[in-house]
């Protein structure tokens, strides 16, 4: 019985089209996000950066929970933890298991807790202020150079004052006055926001300058003209040429007044004008420990390193993403 063998199959004619159209496949166009996050995710540095952002994040937004877990409270004293001259019993601030980082002198109340909390509210404040800043700077900073003319002298004026004027002066001069107000003193919400309108009003100019003059360069370009040139409104043109065009730009700056805001609500609340106590401060905490830096100088350590990484996180991460978004960046 014969067993009907199968013919190999016939080989296809090479048509040099379908290796263009598999090499096509595999080059594909990237978006300026992708090219972006491709370059962030090679350096190492602004990964730790993005990686410490997280956990301060994280940690403000878990700060209910990490004080559930060890069983302490910010505002509860612990006063059987305390000797005779009201300093923590033990080195270290007196750390425990209890209290991981220890207790704050006189008081008795948990450091570790008053950081968690002081990383919620110093965060807190930082964003708002940079989304206020960013939103009078980017608006301006668009209608000025977009515009020109007299609109594009008044605001640019209006920036050399705010650049020029004495911030941190006027902010503690401003909020001593206001604090003097039952209401100011006995709402969070008030001080939180007062501090925001603060540091936020006053931090514009800087973001505006920039924004008007990379606007002044986009409104001369070919896809402006095209826009216009079709009978595209203004207000077409800021917000679906313009605009998107600028975001790289927003962002990264974004990343970069955070961490100069914190500086600022620490400095507020280190000069005894920013959030009133009992309310947890990482300026605040600052500030009391100056008083016991040579009996405790771990007490000043908690705080002073928190805003000092915290700080640097936001730093690296916006050298990286200000490195990542520039086409002409060298890596």
């Amino acid at each position: 019985m014969t067993v009907p063998v199968e013919a190999p199959p016939s080989p296809q004619p090479f048509d040099p089209a379908d290796e263009l159209n598999a090499e096509f496949k595999t080059i594909q166009g990237r978006s300026l996000a992708k090219i972006a996050w491709n370059r962030l995710r090679q350096d190492k540095a602004a990964m730790f950066g993005l990686g410490l952002i997280i956990f301060f994040v994280l940690i403000a937004i878990f700060a209910p929970l990490i004080c559930h877990i060890f069983n302490v409270d910010p505002d509860t004293p612990n006063q059987n933890l305390l000797d005779d001259l009201g300093m923590p019993i033990g080195p270290f601030s007196g750390a425990s298991w209890q209290h991981p980082l220890g207790i704050e002198p006189q008081l008795g109340r948990d450091v570790l807790a008053r950081t968690v909390y002081g990383a919620r509210t110093s965060l807190i404040i930082a964003l708002c202020s940079t989304l206020l800043a960013m939103l009078i700077g980017v608006t301006l900073g668009i209608i000025s150079g977009y515009r020109g003319s007299w609109v594009d002298t008044a605001v640019s004026r209006t920036m050399d004052v705010f650049l020029a004027f004495p911030t941190l002066l006027f902010s503690i001069a401003f909020l001593v006055v206001v604090g003097q107000s039952p209401a100011f003193q006995n709402s969070l919400v008030a001080q939180v926001l007062f501090l925001v309108f603060i540091i936020g009003f006053f931090g514009w100019a800087y973001v505006g300058r920039i924004v008007r003059g990379q606007t002044l360069s986009l409104r001369e370009k070919e896809f402006i003209e095209a826009s216009r040139s079709i009978g595209a409104r203004s207000p077409r043109i800021l917000f679906r040429e313009i605009l998107p065009n600028l975001l790289p730009i927003i962002l990264v700056y974004s990343t970069l007044i955070i961490p100069t805001n914190i500086l600022t609500e620490a400095a507020l609340s280190y000069l005894g004008v920013g959030l009133t106590p009992p309310t947890a401060s990482w300026g605040q905490s600052l500030s009391n420990s100056i008083l016991y830096y040579q009996i405790d100088p771990f007490y000043m350590l908690v705080p002073g390193m928190s805003i000092f990484l915290c700080v640097l996180a936001f730093n690296l991460f916006g050298d990286g993403l200000r490195d990542a978004f520039d086409p002409r960046g060298q890596r």
